[in-house]
């Protein structure tokens, strides 16, 4: 009777401190609103020049939300086709990516069977006018603006293409965009099935269903990956729904904590399962992010499958989207979500983040909490999801990232397919001695050059040693590292060929046979794929991973 009183109090001591927390934050709220008010309307009578009220008070809603996390952010009415996006993956529009590069911006992509294809524009057109608008110089986001619209109506664009003297004026029809959310699959020659999932938006589940289905019917799998890298998430539910494809119904895959009740669920699988036997191995990297580490998560701590790859993005929170006045919107983070195993892979505590503590930052690289699979391996929280077996990223040399960084890449393939009609498909095109010979040349015509670290550095010693009176001295020593390094820098081309020609082989294959020509041009020499296979086919390796005895 003791206990039952006792909890009584402290129930009611609760619920008391609660309401009155509650009513202090609303006397701070109609506090601040006062104060805020009095400043736009004492700005707007006395403040010298003539200000901008709407601008004003987006800045200040935006600088108010920065202070929680970056998730959490107004959508104006201006951006709720973006958000229709991000959701659904369809908009209206030309079907093209785009890019600014050199004050200039141009095609970077088009969608193969999308206006843009079918009208003839290709990598490296460079927009003069949109409608009759002239916009050049402006950028992608303001030109992606102007290319968007109702599906069926049309825009005209006036195009510069390099190799020719007059511009060329294309008529688009406007259609519905649907970006795919399975850009590639595959079954591979040794019986595995492969498919890349590049988004969670509505119907993707389904989708994959269909692929792996596909997959059985036709070919007998001896496994399956999913390959999630760079997937920065989307919705929750379609990631439920992938996993419950190879986990049984009524299992807890992901549940969120929130400070408002209404906002805690449960996700439970709602459906009879593909297949529970299927070896299965998602890869991760550090761009895979939300929705994607749920899926990685919840299947390697079900031990349904094994994870490869890098360490993942680390976002354990969940946003919602709530409807505002003026046809304005907010994406508020509303809960942490956590895995099977009760963990939560949140990399940033953004509660902490205006304490000048480490939490400002990414957590360190140490273990977090020990949490512990179904099969009782050892799993920790925080730091996103670490794969069951880590294959390291590859790095790029400076004179690759340098290349890349000028867009040389981008425009020498865009030479290339203007001299050549056609090239081997995607998976047997290679990079011939007479190819990279005259990519180098075309380096060369461009006037390529770039500042090594060791440049730097000797040039930041020269600057030390001569405010400290010995750079007279060590001055001959260093003209000398600085001829050597000269001397290596020219020989980068060829020591660093094969990095550089596979990005210029998946380069020019996206010429010929668009996104699906670079994804399989990527897969023919991939180590992370590789080791994904070689996981699978090994299939006592495999089961020593799942119940951590390897």
């Amino acid at each position: 009777m003791k206990y039952i009183k006792l909890a009584l109090i402290l129930l009611v001591f609760t619920t008391v401190n609660a309401f009155a927390q509650e009513k202090k934050n609303n006397f701070e709220i109609s506090k601040s609103l006062d104060i805020y008010n009095n400043v736009l309307r004492q700005l707007n009578l006395y403040y010298v020049d003539e200000i901008n009220p709407a601008e004003l008070n987006e800045s200040a809603i935006n600088a108010m939300l920065e202070g929680l996390d970056p998730y959490t952010v107004l959508i104006s009415e201006e951006q709720i086709e973006d958000v229709k996006l991000m959701t659904t993956g369809e908009y209206g529009g030309i079907g093209s990516l785009i890019q600014y590069f050199d004050g200039k911006t141009m095609i970077s992509e088009p969608y193969e069977g999308f206006p843009a294809a079918k009208a003839g524009l290709i990598p490296g057109d460079i927009f003069l006018e949109v409608n009759d608008i002239d916009v050049t110089g402006k950028n992608s986001s303001e030109i992606s603006d102007l290319l968007k619209g109702t599906p069926g109506t049309t825009v005209k664009l006036k195009m510069q293409r390099l190799g020719e003297k007059e511009p060329i004026v294309k008529e688009l029809k406007r259609e519905k965009i649907k970006i795919d959310n399975i850009p590639y699959y595959t079954v591979f020659d040794n019986g595995i099935g492969y498919a890349i999932l590049s988004q969670f938006t509505k119907d993707c589940a389904r989708e994959l269903k269909d692929v792996v289905v596909e997959m059985k019917k036709k070919h007998e799998l001896k496994g399956f990956i999913l390959d999630l890298r760079g997937n920065g998430g989307g919705l929750l539910n379609e990631a439920v729904d992938i996993v419950n494809m190879f986990v049984p119904k009524n299992k807890l895959i992901v549940y969120q904590k929130a400070k408002v009740a209404e906002q805690n669920y449960n996700h439970y699988t709602q459906h009879e399962p593909l297949d529970l036997d299927i070896p299965l191995v998602v890869l991760v990297n550090e761009g895979s992010a939300s929705a994607a580490e749920i899926v990685a998560g919840s299947i390697q701590d079900l031990d349904r499958g094994v994870v490869v790859g890098q360490r993942t993005f680390g976002k354990g929170l969940v946003q919602n989207i709530l409807p505002m006045s003026y046809n304005t919107q907010i994406k508020v983070t509303v809960a942490h979500y956590y895995l099977p195993s009760n963990r939560c892979i949140q990399e940033i505590d953004y509660s902490k983040k205006n304490k000048k503590t480490a939490d400002t930052l990414a957590k360190a690289d140490t273990l977090g909490k020990a949490f512990h699979t179904a099969n009782g391996r050892v799993v920790y929280e925080g730091h996103g999801i670490q794969p069951d077996v880590k294959v390291e990223p590859t790095v790029a040399s400076t004179i690759t990232t340098y290349l890349y960084a000028k867009n040389l890449f981008f425009k020498y393939a865009n030479k290339f397919y203007r001299e050549h009609k056609s090239i081997k498909s995607a998976k047997d095109f290679k990079i011939t001695d007479a190819i990279y010979n005259d990519f180098m040349q075309f380096v060369k015509d461009e006037g390529f050059t770039f500042t090594s670290q060791s440049e730097n550095e000797i040039k930041t010693l020269e600057n030390i040693a001569k405010a400290e009176g010995y750079l007279d001295e060590i001055q001959p020593i260093l003209d000398q590292a600085k001829a050597k390094i000269e001397e290596e820098k020219a020989k980068d081309m060829l020591n660093n060929r094969k990095e550089i020609e596979d990005l210029l082989r998946i380069e020019i294959a996206g010429r010929y046979y668009y996104q699906k020509g670079k994804i399989i041009a990527t897969l023919a020499d991939d180590p992370e794929l590789a080791k994904a296979i070689e996981v699978i086919l090994n299939q006592e390796e495999y089961n020593k991973i799942l119940k951590g005895t390897n």
